[in-house]
């Protein structure tokens, strides 16, 4: 039979500018393994499978799939998906208007706020489903440089140093000393496996981030790289930032209140991206997390089979 698919350019307002998204619709009668060999096809870092969600209340049950392994739970594909349900499902209406939706993940159900207007861009952004949490995890100074073809004395800045996050999917969360350290950074994958720890069933993936930005409105500067999920590197990752706002809260020492965060990702290459990131912290602790960001569609066709 055929389906429908369309191909979101996520965290961006510019096509073919940060993290390109396969979304496939009507994927009910697919099985695992022909997701994972869509997915394949498709070969961007993910594919998301729109299925129809299990709480009738809810609007789609989502599957998402790298070219290499399932995912429980991914920041761009949530923005993307949000964005293109509510497109199909609004095709015939215009001017501004507000929607909100519940989609279906493995991690659990994520409540999404879509903005649709009269840009070819719309927003979309999503309350982060599962607390960052740290998790035990030691880590060699010198091998981490090593990975990434940095000096030792590169890795943290002021308190920040090394550590393992998870909101979903576990990343380690590598410091640099400052912009110029990240843009040099040329990463080994074979490195990277001697050195990186196994987190949750899996060899965890590597996100930099530094403070600053090649966009004077960003906060920081990140680069994610996951050879375990087939990934080079990666120009934005949801994921990541939700795992990276316990790293945030940790180390600067979060006083109660709202703090907004702009990320930027994909710099290098050539594919700049721009995630939300709203924290909001009382006693103490964080009380919610929202990412958030723009997505355009770029492609739309028929998939025979």
């Amino acid at each position: 039979m055929s389906r429908r698919y369309a191909i979101y350019d996520v965290f961006t307002d510019t096509r073919l500018a940060g993290n390109p998204l396969a979304v496939v619709f009507d994927a009910d009668d697919l099985d695992d393994s022909a997701m994972q060999r869509i997915a394949g096809e498709f070969n961007l870092s993910e594919t998301v499978f729109v299925k129809t969600p299990e709480n009738r209340a809810h609007s789609a049950r989502l599957r998402i799939f790298t070219p290499c392994r399932e995912l429980p739970f991914a920041g761009h594909p949530t923005v993307g998906a949000a964005i293109a349900i509510a497109e199909a499902a609004e095709s015939d209406r215009a001017g501004p208007r507000d929607l909100v939706s519940v989609l279906e993940e493995n991690v659990g159900p994520v409540r999404c706020a879509v903005r649709l207007g009269d840009r070819e861009a719309a927003f979309a952004e999503f309350d982060v489903p599962r607390k960052s949490t740290r998790l035990d995890g030691a880590f060699d100074r010198q091998a981490l440089a090593d990975a990434f073809s940095l000096k030792p004395g590169q890795i943290g800045f002021e308190n920040h140093v090394p550590s393992l996050w998870s909101a979903g999917v576990a990343f380690v969360m590598v410091p640099v000393h400052d912009l110029a350290a990240a843009i040099a950074v040329e990463f080994d994958p074979t490195l990277w496996e001697r050195c990186a720890p196994f987190a949750e069933g899996r060899l965890a993936s590597a996100y930099l981030y530094c403070r600053g930005g090649v966009n004077h409105n960003a906060r920081f500067h990140t680069r994610m790289f996951a050879p375990d999920m087939g990934i080079v590197e990666d120009p934005a990752t949801g994921a990541a930032v939700a795992a990276l706002s316990g790293a945030i809260h940790f180390f600067d020492k979060l006083v109660d209140g709202h703090h907004p965060y702009l990320i930027e990702q994909g710099v290098e290459m050539g594919r700049p991206s721009h995630i939300h990131l709203h924290l909001d912290v009382s006693g103490g602790a964080i009380t919610s997390a929202r990412i958030g960001g723009e997505a355009v569609r770029i492609a739309s066709g028929m998939l025979d089979l």
